[in-house]
């Protein structure tokens, strides 16, 4: 069982920046594809960021790429969602998904999820 846990939300002025975290507690997140999903009033959980499946490529929704940046630090358990030049449109509850062994970019290939992180962005 991996229990995972978001932090870092906010509010935020538009062009703004956050950077949000997901941790673990009492185990490594090595072997896991980690990935982040944000879902907004309304709208179904769409993908945002994610590692391969050997954690040395990232991949990105097109709305975000360029602006966020998705990473992690092995040795504290952490994986990092760096949020630059936020609009309006990124408000939503984030959250930080896990899978020991499928990954993409759709919801149901992962098992393990965090309670959520909710960015509101102000215009």
């Amino acid at each position: 069982q991996v229990q995972l846990v978001e932090s870092g939300g906010g509010l935020v002025q538009a062009g703004g920046s956050l950077r949000l975290s997901c941790g673990t507690s009492g185990r490594t997140l090595n072997g896991y594809v980690m990935a982040w999903f944000r879902q907004a009033p309304g709208k179904e959980r769409e993908f945002v960021a994610r590692f391969s499946r050997s954690g040395d490529t990232a991949y990105y929704a097109a709305s975000v790429k360029g602006r966020f940046t998705i990473s992690r630090d092995n040795a504290q358990s952490t994986v990092y969602l760096q949020m630059n030049s936020l609009t309006p449109e990124d408000t939503a509850v984030y959250y930080c998904a896990a899978d020991s062994s499928r990954y993409g970019s759709t919801p149901s290939q992962y098992t393990y999820w965090g309670q959520g992180t909710q960015v509101t962005v102000s215009s």
